[in-house]
């Protein structure tokens, strides 16, 4: 994740707050429990990168022999495997 954890709770509260003050949205639940929803929702999509390079690891565990052999760079190899995932999957990063 490329921002805290501890921040996310921070900017779901301002993002809510701020739709809310400019009417934008209308909630029909308790502001706390927007913001709570809030929060889940941007810590799951902050996530997604996390798990992707998570993937990109497991792939390239069973290719290190090859990488190693070849005298490959670990950190190139790591970045077109990801990029190639993200193209493929349609991953917005």
């Amino acid at each position: 994740m490329r921002i805290p954890k501890s921040w996310v709770s921070i900017i779901a509260m301002r993002i809510t707050k701020t739709l809310i003050e400019k009417g934008l949205i209308e909630p029909k639940v308790k502001t706390s429990q927007l913001i709570d929803i809030s929060q889940e929702i941007l810590l799951e999509e902050l996530m997604v990168e996390d798990r992707l390079n998570d993937e990109v690891r497991e792939i390239l565990k069973t290719y290190e022999r090859e990488i190693d052999s070849k005298r490959l760079d670990y950190r190139k190899v790591f970045d077109m495997t990801k990029y190639k995932l993200v193209r493929e999957r349609n991953i917005i990063l």
